[in-house]
């Protein structure tokens, strides 16, 4: 994509009461957001690239000899796990509701959360149909590469 035309899609959303612009062309997405923050309200260009999202962690049960105590087991599911390492968000803005509540249905493709990393907001997207059990990941939280972000129960047992 050229820059002058990205230039002039940032100086359109300035001028205008728009929040956000996303053109896709071909493997390449650029996506423009005004962010309403008191620190910075200029509007911020980030190029994401398509990525795969991490598989499902494997789960152990542990063998004791002792009778169990009342440890919390976290919930079993589909983990999805960051592939980057960055600032974890759950909405695209302070204001807008989440993208994702426990207990939400989700269809593969759909973006979870942003993880903003180097100035750039990367969506991430279920790879899975299903239903969300867990969050694991505050908002605003930094967070690890492989670091698990949600539990899903995942729709029809397929995993």
């Amino acid at each position: 994509m050229d820059i002058q035309f990205i230039r002039r899609l940032a100086e359109l959303l300035e001028k205008s009461a728009i929040d956000e612009i996303e053109v896709v062309e071909g493997d390449n997405k650029v996506r423009i957001t005004r962010h309403v923050a008191p620190a910075h309200t200029a509007p911020t260009v980030t190029y994401t690239q398509p990525m795969a999202v991490a598989a499902a962690m494997p789960t152990v049960a542990p063998v004791a000899s002792t009778p169990p105590t009342a440890v919390e087991q976290p919930p079993q599911g589909y983990v999805i796990k960051s592939p980057m390492v960055g600032t974890f968000y759950r909405a695209a803005s302070p204001e807008a509701a989440p993208f994702v509540e426990e207990g939400s249905l989700i269809k593969a493709g759909q973006t979870l959360c942003i993880i903003e990393a180097m100035k750039l907001l990367n969506e991430i997207e279920a790879d899975i149909s299903g239903k969300v059990i867990k969050v694991l990941a505050s908002n605003s939280q930094p967070v690890e590469y492989g670091e698990p972000l949600f539990i899903i129960a995942p729709e029809n047992g397929d995993v």
